[in-house]
Parts: structure tokens; C-alpha cells; sequence
């Protein structure tokens, strides 16, 4: 299985999105979408996103809108970023939805903001965008309202930052985990059983027990 942690508010979980359902059945394994919270993510490790330093929140665009070119996916931008994807997330997350469900609400999630340049950072927004993909939100924004719409959230973005999750998208293949849309070539190989990691064990071992001769303040 490999478990897909993504965020709508990040390019880089949307390029990842448009590939990976199409990298599953290449190496023969079920995908299951997590959704998380990013802003969470930052705030249990104390970083900043992307969007929060200046130079780097250009850079990310530029560097989306080339991988995005290379791979012939359409990416645009939303009406404003940082936005706050917390209803969207909470109805992508839901119990109550079927895997096939889940996938037509997380690809219409993703493809508004970044695909279309449209919001999703409201309930009306959020409403407009599953409607149009022919989705009724109604019933599905009641149930993320509730503490059990909300716990799924949570409950995912506590288990990416105990399984060692530091950003999204996030993959996880059994225990290991890939971070990035730039890993999705290393993820793949390790799918089929082909790590490139196996021959350095003794490598890693020595960086897993290198001590740190410099800490910044």
C-alpha cells in the first residue's frame, strides 16, 4: 500500500496527486489518500512553510510551473496563498466516504485551486466546487463540522508526525517513508523492490550515529 499525506494547499501535493493513482497501479499497490494539515505539521516541528519565506515562496511557483510543464500538468494559481484549506481537508478526510468517492472529492479539491485558480477556502467554496464536479456537498460539509469530521484530521496529521513526517506530500510504503513530488522515482523503485538504498547500509548506520559538532541558535 502506499499512503498518500497531502494538503491542498501545497503545488507540490498537487502535482503529486495528478501521478499517483497512475504510480499505484504501475507497482501493483492500493493507494490510500490521507489528507493532513500542514500548518499543523510546521507548527509541531516550529519551520516555516514555503509560502512564509519570501524568496522561496517565488521559487516554489518557478519550480512548480517547470515540473508541472515537464510532466504536461496544467497548474495555476489560486486566488490567494497561503489559503486556509481546513473544510476542504476535513471533507476529503471523511470516514463516511467510499475510497471511489474519496478520490472524485480530493481530485476536484485539487484541481479548483491549482488547476482552475479557484478558492476552496470556505464551506460556500468548498460547496460550489463539489457541486460543479457533480458531488453534493451538502450532507458532506455537515459531517466535517462534527467532532468526528474534525478528529480524521487531526488524527492523520498526529500519525504523519509520529511516523516522521516533516512536510507533504509525504509517502509512506509500509515504514518507509519519500517526501516530495521529486521522490516519486526512488518511490516507485522501492515499490517494485528495487531500493537503491540497500547497498549503503553501513553509510546510513554512520549518519544515524554521527553526532552534531555545530547547533545554531
Amino acid at each position: 500500500m502506499i499512503e498518500f499525506c497531502f494538503d491542498f494547499v501545497s503545488p507540490y501535493s498537487y502535482l503529486a496527486w495528478t501521478q499517483v493513482l497512475a504510480l499505484g497501479k504501475r507497482v501493483g499497490h492500493e493507494v490510500r489518500l490521507k489528507p493532513v494539515l500542514f500548518g499543523a505539521i510546521l507548527s509541531a516541528l516550529g519551520t516555516k512553510g514555503p509560502a512564509e519565506v519570501p524568496a522561496k515562496r517565488v521559487y516554489v511557483l518557478k519550480d512548480v510551473l517547470r515540473l508541472g510543464s515537464r510532466a504536461g500538468i496544467t497548474v495555476t494559481v489560486p486566488p490567494a496563498h497561503p489559503f486556509n484549506p481546513l473544510i476542504a481537508l476535513r471533507v476529503a478526510g471523511l470516514p463516511i466516504l467510499s475510497e471511489e468517492e474519496r478520490v472524485r472529492v480530493v481530485d476536484a479539491l485539487f484541481t479548483a485551486p491549482w488547476g482552475r485558480g479557484e478558492a476552496i477556502d470556505t464551506a460556500d467554496a468548498v460547496a460550489g466546487v463539489l457541486g460543479r464536479a457533480g458531488i453534493d456537498a451538502a450532507p458532506l460539509l455537515v459531517q466535517a463540522a462534527t467532532p468526528e469530521g474534525k478528529d480524521r484530521l487531526r488524527r492523520n496529521t498526529d500519525e504523519a508526525l509520529a511516523r516522521g513526517a516533516f512536510g507533504v506530500p509525504t509517502m509512506f510504503v509500509g515504514d518507509e517513508m519519500f517526501f516530495g513530488f521529486d521522490s516519486f522515482r526512488e518511490l516507485e523503485a522501492y515499490a517494485r523492490g528495487e531500493d537503491l538504498l540497500a547497498p549503503h547500509g553501513e553509510v546510513l548506520q554512520r549518519w544515524l550515529d554521527l553526532p552534531a559538532a555545530a547547533v545554531r541558535k
